[in-house]
């Protein structure tokens, strides 16, 4: 919802894809248009009817904490993978993803077991957008917050853990989308020094 409001206070047309239709007023309330499709339960035609004639797409959906080995795999790998399937066939080149810091060692042993599942699904995920003939950027955020914005970040290949504000991750989502040289890249986000167009324009 913090990137559907960024991108329809600049005047774009802003779609998004929600499961629960009560859900609809909060978008529409920001400026956006929402559509009722459950990623789960969907084939790729009726994902990509919706994607069609978009200049971009951005895929952050995700199971959530407590959600379960099961559904860790069905939404943040088969869903991501369904998401850019469809992008594909609608012919949406330009495609992010947010995917999650630490997958690069889905393995690791200092976390959690559920954790581990988490990061295979989002790993998974990545290998399946990178071997897709589109222009994808990958976005791997640290630990999301709710705390306001502060527009300062550290956005790099390469980065330790640490957190960062949902409303950062959003604007950052925005200034990628028009910026080619972060296309066929894997980006780590938290939160940092830099002005984030600074951090964008020194990719």
């Amino acid at each position: 919802m913090r990137l559907e409001r960024l991108l329809a206070a600049r005047g774009d047309e802003a779609v998004g894809i929600i499961r629960n239709p009560a859900h609809a007023a909060d978008l529409e309330a920001v400026g956006a248009q929402a559509v009722v499709l459950d990623l789960e339960n969907s084939d790729v035609d009726a994902v990509a009817e919706v994607l069609k004639g978009a200049d971009a797409a951005v895929f952050s959906a995700g199971a959530g904490p407590g959600s379960g080995t099961a559904r860790k795999d069905t939404v943040d790998r088969g869903a991501a993978a369904l998401f850019a399937e469809a992008a594909e066939r609608a012919g949406v080149r330009r495609h992010i993803q947010v995917g999650s810091i630490g997958a690069d060692n889905p393995e690791n042993p200092d976390v959690t077991e559920e954790f581990r599942h988490y990061l295979r699904a989002k790993r998974a995920a990545e290998d399946d957008l990178k071997a897709r003939d589109l222009d994808w950027t990958i976005l791997r955020p640290g630990q999301l917050t709710d705390d306001p914005g502060t527009g300062l970040v550290l956005l790099a290949e390469q980065a330790g853990r640490g957190p960062i504000p949902r409303d950062d991750v959003a604007a950052v989502l925005v200034g990628l989308l028009e910026t080619p040289a972060s296309v066929h890249r894997t980006l780590t986000l938290i939160s940092g020094e830099d002005a984030i167009g600074e951090a964008i324009s020194a990719l």
